[in-house]
Parts: structure tokens; C-alpha cells; sequence
């Protein structure tokens, strides 16, 4: 696998001075292409700062951020803006649907920006929505949707035109525990199908479904392990206790 995503010595810096705020502080992190990466940390952490720098919405105060060979760490708004087009896939926590559009007008509107024609938008955004099991719900509003499927169609808009990276902002957040299967076994599928797939969260057992965990604590990476190693941690803590008692 080759390298798509590299970070070196980022920080993001709110009010510099007496009163600065380091919601980043010196982190350097690697993605290759096809990694299942799970991103984890509480409120106040740092990760949706990372996040935001990930997905190209932000720009570091120093350090560097490498996409796909392309120094995007001092872009301008539109060089960011032409960069997320094409490289990422956007899910959210809430949706951010268009309540008046159906479900096949609101995966179609990111490719009406990109100038993508009319009939082959048609054709990417039929076969999203058939891909997350909604080809009988194009015509259906988000009003008439559940939260599942209201996911299903965001999820649908993200990967229309197949971007490379799948950056996914609590995507579960808001569900409830059947819909958020359906949703991380989307996510795997995606995975499975060639996507580099970050997912950011603050649940445990979210992270675990992920083949690589990140953790990070006052703007800092803690820890950057693979799910084995973290299940074999797991375990062995497991012993220690059980040994313990």
C-alpha cells in the first residue's frame, strides 16, 4: 500500500500569546490508501481539530500536511475547497441533508458542483444509493426517512463520484444500535472496496470495529495501534485481573 495522507510536526494554535490554546501540538501521522483508521478522543481532545485539518478545512499554524503527494498546509480557501472535491467524502454526524430535496436530489447536489452533466450524475447517484440498500427511497424526503436511512443517503452523497478518502465525523452519533451496524458495516464495505476510510469518534467499541486505532489526548497522539494489538492488550489485561482475583 502506498502512502496517501502524511502529517509532520502539525500544531494549531487559537489565540497565540498569553492565552493560547494548542489544539494541536506537534503531531505527526501517516495513512496509507485502503487503511480502516479509527480516530478517538473525548470532547476537548483534539480530534475534531485533526479532523478538520484532515478533511481540508482548516490549515495548520505550522507543520506540514502532505495529501496524496500535494502540500495542502497553506492553500488558499479555493485550492482547499477543489482538494476536498476531489479527494474526500464527507459523512456527518447530522446528516446536513436538504430536507426539501429527496434522497436522489441530495446526493446529486455535490456533482451539480463539480459540473458533473446531468445524465451521468444521475447514474453515480443511483447506483450510491443502490450500494447503501436505498434504490427504493430516491423519491423519499428526509422528513419521511429514518435516522438510519437519512445516514444511508448522506453516506450515499459521499461516495458518488468515489473519492479516495472517506472521512466520517461520528457518523453513528446520532442512531440507534440496529442502525448503527448497518451503518459501520456499510462503512467496512466501503473499506472492503478499496476506500481509505478515518472515522472519528469518542466510543470505544466504535474505534474497535476499525483495523487501526488512534488516540489522542490534549492535542497530542497517545496512542496508534492495530485492532490485534489492541485485543491482545485486551486479554492480557483480562489475565492480570482474572490472576489478581
Amino acid at each position: 500500500m502506498s502512502e496517501l495522507i502524511t502529517i509532520s510536526h502539525i500544531c494549531k494554535i487559537y489565540n497565540p500569546g498569553e492565552n493560547e490554546v494548542r489544539a494541536l501540538d506537534d503531531v505527526s501521522l501517516s495513512i496509507d490508501e485502503n487503511e480502516f483508521v479509527a480516530i478517538i478522543g473525548q470532547s476537548g481532545s483534539g480530534k475534531s481539530t485533526l479532523m478538520n485539518m484532515l478533511g481540508c478545512l482548516d490549515v495548520p499554524t505550522s507543520g506540514t500536511y502532505m495529501l496524496h503527494g500535494q502540500d495542502v498546509s497553506n492553500m488558499t480557501d479555493d485550492e482547499l475547497s477543489d482538494i476536498r472535491n476531489k479527494e474526500i467524502g464527507f459523512i456527518f454526524q447530522g446528516f446536513n441533508l436538504i430536507q426539501n430535496l429527496t434522497a436522489l436530489e441530495n446526493v446529486e447536489l455535490p456533482l451539480i458542483y463539480r459540473n458533473v452533466g446531468r445524465r451521468e450524475r444521475q447514474r453515480l447517484s443511483l447506483e450510491a444509493l443502490k450500494k447503501v440498500g436505498l434504490e427504493k427511497r430516491l423519491t423519499h424526503k428526509p422528513s419521511e426517512m429514518s435516522g438510519g436511512q437519512q445516514q444511508r443517503v448522506a453516506i450515499a452523497r459521499a461516495i458518488a463520484q468515489a473519492p479516495p478518502v472517506i472521512l466520517a465525523d461520528e457518523p453513528t452519533g446520532n442512531l440507534d444500535s440496529v442502525s448503527t451496524k448497518e451503518i459501520m458495516g456499510i462503512l467496512r464495505g466501503l473499506h472492503e472496496d478499496g476506500r481509505t476510510v478515518i472515522l472519528i469518534t469518542h466510543d470505544d467499541e466504535i474505534a474497535a470495529q476499525a483495523e487501526r486505532i488512534i488516540k489522542i489526548k490534549d492535542g497530542r497522539i497517545s496512542e496508534d495501534i492495530s485492532r490485534s494489538q489492541s485485543v491482545q492488550r485486551d486479554a492480557e489485561k483480562n489475565d492480570h485481573s482474572a490472576e489478581g482475583k
